[in-house]
């Protein structure tokens, strides 16, 4: 009885583990693409690359910063030496303002919402 138990309760944990999994097969029949990005039959990017472009940037722009905190966290725990940190620190920072201005020109390249 009690093997049982733990079988139906081991069929109801994978169950609950695997769902997302789920969900990732079904938007695959889309082309990798979830119905509800689908517009007009279309990719949402492929009717506005330039808000697709300002996202990506988006997103590079937080990874970005988050490379720089992890970074000035492995100083504050040892894992850099001052030097070390320096150099690197001036990378991340310049690669970021690079990211930024390019956030920026592309901000500029979106249509107004008036």
């Amino acid at each position: 009885m009690e093997f049982l138990i733990v079988l139906a309760a081991l069929a109801i944990v994978t169950l609950f583990v695997t769902r997302p999994l789920w969900r990732t097969a079904d938007a695959g029949s889309t082309g990798g693409v979830a119905p509800e990005e689908m517009v007009g039959g279309e990719h949402e990017s492929e009717i506005d690359p330039v808000s697709d472009a300002v996202a990506e940037l988006e997103a590079a722009r937080d990874a970005k910063y988050r490379e720089i905190r992890d970074a000035e966290l492995d100083r504050r725990t040892g894992k850099l030496s001052e030097g070390d940190y320096e150099a690197i620190d001036h990378a991340l920072r310049a690669e970021a303002v690079e990211i930024i201005n390019a956030l920026d020109e592309a901000r500029e390249r979106l249509p107004s919402a008036n």
